[in-house]
C-alpha cells in the first residue's frame, strides 16, 4: 500500500473502470481534482494497492469521507493514521471489510444503512413516465430556497443534526450547486416543486444524488420527472449510463418506473463525530 503518484492514474482509472457502478465517488473526484487537491470537501487522497498493477484503489476525501475497492484495507488504514474519518460509503462487502480495521467502537452513527443500489442505461429511460413539468439550472437568487432544501435533505435522508452546523452545510452545498452547476430545479409553472443533482459525475457516466421534494409536493411524481429530465439533458452531451443508490421504498418506486434495475446493495456509514484513525 502507497500514495497514488502521477503515473499512477491510467492503472488506477482503468482498475476502477472494471467497477465503475461502485466507484464512482473515487472515479469523478479523481476526474475533477486529481491526486493533490487538499481544499475543496470532494479532493481525495489515493492509495494504490499491488506491486507490478494495480489490484486496490482506496482513498480518503479532504471532509474524511473514507471509499475503496480492493482487498488491504489494513494496510489502508495504517497508511491513513491520524487521519479523521466522519463516514464510509461504497459497495456493502468493501464497507463490511472496511468496518473491520477502522475503530468505531462506540461511536454514535448519523446513518448506518443499505441502500438499493440501481443503474440505468439511458437509451432505455422511459421518457413516458415523465410529467409535463420543466427543469431549469439553479441560479444565485436560488440561494435561499436550495439551503432550506439542502437542510432538510441532509436531516431526512442522511441523518444529520436539526442544528448550527447542518444550517452552514446546507449553504455551503447550495453554494456549490449553483457555482459548480451540477444541480437542477423542477418547475410547475412559475413554482419550484423539487431538486436534483449529480454528486459523481464523468463524461461517459453520472451519479445521481440530492434528490428532494418538500412535503407538501410529494406523491406528484415530481422526483422521477426531475431525475428523468435532468438525465435526458446530459445523454444528449454523452453520457451513457446512470447509478444511484436509494434511501426508501417510494424512491425505489420513482426511480424503477423510469427504468432503473437493481444491481446490488451500496452502504452509507456517516459518524456524528469524525474518528481518528489510530496509529
Amino acid at each position: 500500500m502507497r500514495p497514488a503518484i502521477a503515473t499512477d492514474i491510467p492503472a488506477i482509472e482503468a482498475f476502477l473502470s472494471d467497477h465503475a457502478a461502485t466507484t464512482m465517488f473515487l472515479r469523478a473526484n479523481l476526474a475533477r481534482h486529481g491526486l493533490m487537491n487538499r481544499t475543496h470537501p470532494h479532493g481525495t487522497a489515493y492509495y494504490v494497492e499491488g506491486e507490478e498493477a494495480v489490484t486496490g484503489v482506496f482513498g480518503i476525501s479532504n471532509a474524511g469521507f473514507v471509499m475503496g475497492q480492493g482487498n488491504d484495507w489494513r494496510g489502508f488504514a495504517r497508511a491513513i493514521a491520524g487521519r479523521e474519518v466522519i463516514g464510509l460509503n461504497g459497495a456493502k462487502d468493501q464497507v463490511e471489510a472496511a468496518r473491520a480495521e477502522f475503530d468505531f467502537k462506540g461511536a454514535d452513527f448519523a446513518l448506518d444503512r443499505d441502500e438499493p443500489h440501481f443503474r440505468l442505461s439511458l437509451d432505455r429511460l422511459d421518457e413516458g413516465a415523465l410529467g409535463p413539468q420543466t427543469l431549469r439550472p439553479t441560479v444565485p437568487a436560488d440561494l435561499s430556497l436550495l439551503t432550506r432544501w439542502n437542510a432538510a435533505y441532509t436531516i431526512e435522508t442522511l441523518g444529520a443534526d436539526d442544528g448550527p452546523d447542518n444550517a452552514a452545510e446546507a449553504v455551503a452545498r447550495s453554494e456549490r450547486m449553483i457555482a459548480e452547476g451540477y444541480g437542477r430545479i423542477l418547475m410547475e409553472g412559475d413554482t419550484p416543486v423539487a431538486m436534483t443533482a449529480f454528486n459523481a459525475e464523468l463524461p461517459d457516466m453520472v451519479q445521481i444524488g440530492g434528490v428532494y421534494t418538500p412535503p407538501a409536493f410529494r406523491g406528484r411524481g415530481y422526483a422521477r420527472t426531475a431525475v428523468g429530465r435532468h438525465l435526458i439533458e446530459v445523454r444528449q452531451a454523452g453520457v451513457r449510463e446512470a447509478i444511484l443508490f436509494a434511501s426508501g421504498e417510494a424512491a425505489c418506486r420513482a426511480y424503477a418506473a423510469i427504468g432503473f434495475q437493481r444491481i446490488g446493495v451500496y452502504t452509507l456509514v456517516i459518524l456524528r463525530t469524525a474518528r481518528k484513525v489510530a496509529a
